[in-house]
């Protein structure tokens, strides 16, 4: 009996391309400006009390960080060239045109912070670069992009194999990328750690 699995969601997970005291020193310099953006970005802090509650998103003031900081351009620098190995390895025919990053915006979730399921319209590539994952902060969690079409179909077992789930969580550490396909449904549950979490999310689009 032979069994195919087809149709699958590629994840990409992976360490930035560089020293650990490169990743160390971006992190801390991500880190400082972050917690400063936190502070002083009065259109974003007012976003993020009705869109992110509890926490501080620069999504809806600026997201387009590595325009203005030249660290957030380091590693945009950085990520450019996982971007191009994953969309070759979803084996993308790009017909001539770019994979270009449209936006770039900062995260921190203290304790108790939830980010509910959602998509990234419109984008190609998006992901999360971290910065910060306290012990027992969130995970990433992906849900099937086929749970809308289930009728009688039966849960799966809970030690079900990893590719058999209907949701999946990524347990992402600092230095670490993950992408995925922009359409995937993801959400990151609520921060048990007494720490925030602090990531750098980011879209790229098809140009």
């Amino acid at each position: 009996m032979a069994f195919e699995k087809l149709f699958p969601s590629v994840i990409c997970v992976s360490k930035l391309d560089s020293s650990s005291m490169k990743v160390k020193k971006l992190n801390e310099e991500l880190k400082t400006e972050a917690l400063k953006l936190s502070e002083v970005d009065e259109a974003g802090i007012r976003w993020s009390q009705k869109n992110y509650r509890g926490g501080y998103t620069s999504y809806g003031s600026m997201d387009q960080l590595d325009q203005f900081s030249s660290t957030y351009m380091s590693l945009r620098k950085a990520l450019d060239p996982h971007v191009m190995k994953y969309a070759k390895e979803l084996e993308m025919n790009l017909s001539g045109r770019k994979l270009r990053m449209t936006s770039l915006w900062v995260n921190i979730m203290p304790q108790g912070v939830v980010h509910t399921m959602h998509i990234h319209p419109l984008s190609t590539i998006s992901g999360t670069y971290y910065v910060q994952t306290p012990k027992n902060s969130s995970a990433l969690k992906f849900e099937d992009p086929r749970m809308v079409n289930f009728m009688a179909s039966p849960p799966r077992s809970p030690k079900a194999q990893r590719d058999n789930q209907r949701f999946v969580s990524i347990s992402p550490e600092a230095g670490q990328v993950i992408l995925f396909e922009s359409w995937m449904r993801h959400e990151v549950p609520p921060n048990l750690s007494k720490d925030p979490r602090i990531s750098v999310s980011f879209n790229y689009d098809w140009l």
